[in-house]
């Protein structure tokens, strides 16, 4: 009888986990849609991206690497 009721429990809770865990994606989701189109986030991106294009080609001179051009 324990044995029952653990996995009715189990698969009650398996059933709502899982409701609660797509409505949550599908939020992080539209966010992230909302949000990936913002100028902000975009000039931030770039500024990133530009860091990391900077970092690259120090390293390469430091290696001995010649940069691309």
């Amino acid at each position: 009888m324990a044995k029952l009721s653990f996995l009715a429990g189990f698969g009650a809770g398996y059933v709502l986990g899982s409701r609660a865990g797509r409505e949550r994606y599908e939020q992080i989701r539209r966010a992230w849609e909302h949000a990936k189109d913002d100028p902000r986030l975009q000039s931030i991106a770039g500024m990133a991206q530009a860091k990391a294009d900077d970092a690259v080609s120090t390293l390469k001179a430091h290696m001995g690497a010649e940069p691309p051009r």
